[in-house]
C-alpha cells in the first residue's frame, strides 16, 4: 500500500519542479519583453512629438495657421508617413527573424533593400504632395485652409526621404535588441527640433514653412546620427548595412511582407480620418469635429506608448522563431499581452476618473467639456482594445501574418466598423459617439479575432516556416 504513495509523491514533486521551472521562465521572458517594451515606448513618443510639438506652436499664430497645418499633417500621415513606416514593418519579420538565427549579415542586406525601396516611393508621393491644394479642394475643403496645408505639405517632401532611411534604420536596430541608440537619437533630435521650430515659426517669421522645415531637419538629424552609430559601433559588426547587388536580390520577399504591412497600417490610419471627416456632416459640426479630434488625438498618443509594446512583442517573436525556438515565441507574445493588458488597465481608469477635466487640455470651451467627458467611457473602452491590437499586430508582423492582417483590417473598418457608426450616428442619431463606437466595434471584432489566431497558432510549424526564409534545411527545437 506504501509503494504507490512513494510514487504519487515523486510525480507530485517532479510536476511542481516543471511547474516552478515554467513560471520562472515566463517571469523571465516577461521581463525581457517589458525591459525592450520600456525605451521604445519613449523612442515612438519623443519621434510623434516632432510633429505634433510643431502643430502646437504653429496653432498658437491663428485659428486659420491650426486648422491648415492639421489638415496638412494629417494628410502627410495617411499619403507618406504612414506608408513609409507601414513598408518599413517588412523588416521586423525579415531582421527579426534573421537575427533570431544569427544570419547577422541579412540584416544589413534586407536593411539596405528597405532604403532602397522607400526612397523610390517617396518620388510619387512627394509628386502627390505638390497637387495637395488642387486635391483638398476637389473634397470640398475651404480653400484658405487648403493652402496652408498645401504649403506645409510641399515644405515638408524633404523629410520624407530622411524619414525613409530613419524608419529602415529604426527596424534595423529594433530587431537586434539596440534600443539605446534609438532613444538617444529620439530625444536629442526632438530637443533640438523645439528651439529650431519655435525660430523659423517665430523670429524668422516662416510660419508652418518653418514648421515643416524643422520637422525635415529632425528626420535627417535622427537618421545621420542612427547610421554613423550603425557604421562606427562594435555592436553592429557583421550587420552593418552596406550598398551591394546582395541588397536588390531581396527586393520580392521585402514586397511580400512590406505591401501587407503598408495596407495594415494606412487602412487603420485612414479609418479615423474618415470618421473625423464624417463628423463635419453632422448638424452641430463645429462641436462633433471638435470632440472627435480631442479623442483622436489622445487615441493617437496612447498608441503611440503601446505601440512600443507592440514592437518589443514583434521583436522578441521574431527572434525566437528565427532561432527555432517556438515555445519561446509563445512566451514572447503572451508576456506582451500580459504587459499590453495593465498598461490599458491604468491608463483607462486614470482617463475615467478624470473625465471631467481631461478635456481641458485641449480646449476652454465648457460646451466641448461637457460632450468630452459624455464619450470619455466609450474612449476608456476604446484605449483598452488599441492596446490588445497594438501588441497583437506587433506578433502579427514578428510571425509574419501581414497579409492575414491586412485582409482582418480591411474587414474589421470597413465592413464593421465604419458601417456601424454611419447607422449609430446617422439613422440611430447617436452624433458622434456614434461614429467613435462604431470605430470601437471594428477594432474589438480585430482584437477578438487575433486572440484567437494566436491562441490557436502551431508554433512549431511557424519557427519551421521562419528558418526556411532563412535557410535551406531547418533545425527545430523541441517546444
Amino acid at each position: 500500500m506504501e509503494a504507490p504513495l512513494l510514487t504519487t509523491s515523486k510525480r507530485t514533486e517532479e510536476e511542481e519542479e516543471e511547474e516552478e521551472e515554467e513560471r520562472k521562465k515566463r517571469w523571465e521572458k516577461l521581463k525581457k519583453v517589458a525591459s525592450m517594451a520600456a525605451p521604445m515606448v519613449a523612442v515612438n513618443i519623443s519621434q510623434y512629438l516632432l510633429q505634433g510639438t510643431s502643430t502646437m506652436i504653429v496653432g498658437h499664430r491663428s485659428e486659420l495657421s491650426l486648422a491648415g497645418i492639421s489638415l496638412g499633417a494629417s494628410f502627410a500621415n495617411v499619403t507618406g508617413f504612414g506608408l513609409l513606416c507601414g513598408l518599413a514593418a517588412a523588416l521586423e519579420t525579415l531582421c527579426g527573424q534573421a537575427y533570431g538565427a544569427k544570419q547577422y549579415h541579412k540584416l544589413g542586406s534586407y536593411t539596405c533593400t528597405s532604403i532602397f525601396v522607400l526612397l523610390l516611393v517617396c518620388l510619387p508621393v512627394s509628386l502627390l504632395w505638390i497637387f495637395v491644394k488642387q486635391l483638398l479642394i476637389l473634397f470640398h475643403q475651404d480653400p484658405e485652409i487648403s493652402e496652408i496645408a498645401s504649403t506645409f505639405c510641399i515644405w515638408l517632401i524633404p523629410s520624407l526621404f530622411g524619414y525613409s532611411i530613419l524608419q529602415s534604420l529604426v527596424r534595423y536596430f529594433q530587431s537586434q535588441g539596440l534600443i539605446l541608440p534609438m532613444v538617444l537619437s529620439s530625444f536629442t533630435a526632438l530637443c533640438f527640433h523645439l528651439p529650431l521650430c519655435w525660430f523659423l515659426v517665430y523670429t524668422l517669421g516662416f510660419g508652418v514653412k518653418g514648421a515643416a522645415i524643422s520637422i525635415s531637419v529632425s528626420h535627417w538629424f535622427n537618421a545621420v546620427f542612427l547610421w554613423f552609430f550603425m557604421k562606427r559601433s562594435r555592436k553592429c559588426e557583421g550587420a552593418r548595412v552596406h550598398i551591394s547587388d546582395e541588397g536588390f536580390a531581396h527586393v520580392k520577399i521585402f514586397f511580400q511582407f512590406a505591401v501587407p504591412s503598408a495596407v495594415m497600417i494606412c487602412v487603420e490610419w485612414l479609418a479615423f480620418e474618415v470618421i473625423t471627416l464624417l463628423s463635419g456632416l453632422l448638424p452641430n459640426a463645429k462641436l462633433e469635429t471638435s470632440v472627435i479630434s480631442v479623442c483622436l488625438t489622445t487615441s493617437s498618443l496612447h498608441y503611440n506608448v503601446v505601440n512600443g509594446i507592440g514592437a518589443a512583442a514583434s521583436t522578441n517573436v521574431a527572434n525566437e522563431l528565427g532561432a527555432g525556438n517556438p515555445s519561446g515565441a509563445r512566451a514572447s507574445a503572451f508576456a506582451a499581452v500580459m504587459i499590453g493588458a495593465a498598461e490599458s488597465a491604468v491608463i483607462s481608469v486614470g482617463l475615467f476618473f478624470s473625465r471631467h477635466v481631461w478635456g481641458y487640455a485641449f480646449s476652454n470651451v465648457e460646451e466641448v467639456i461637457r460632450y468630452a467627458s459624455e464619450i470619455t467611457p466609450v474612449l476608456c473602452i476604446s484605449v483598452v482594445m488599441d492596446s490588445f491590437l497594438a501588441v497583437l499586430s506587433g506578433v502579427v508582423r514578428g510571425t509574419g501574418w501581414q497579409k492575414m492582417g491586412a485582409y482582418l483590417n480591411i474587414a474589421s473598418y470597413y465592413l464593421v466598423g465604419i458601417p456601424s457608426g454611419l447607422l449609430l450616428c446617422f439613422v440611430l442619431h447617436v452624433q458622434g459617439k456614434g461614429l467613435w463606437i462604431g470605430l470601437l466595434s471594428g477594432s474589438t471584432l480585430q482584437s477578438l479575432i487575433l486572440f484567437l489566431i494566436i491562441g490557436f497558432t502551431n508554433w512549431t510549424k511557424e519557427a519551421i516556416k521562419a528558418r526556411e526564409r532563412i535557410f535551406e534545411k531547418t533545425v527545430i527545437r523541441a517546444p
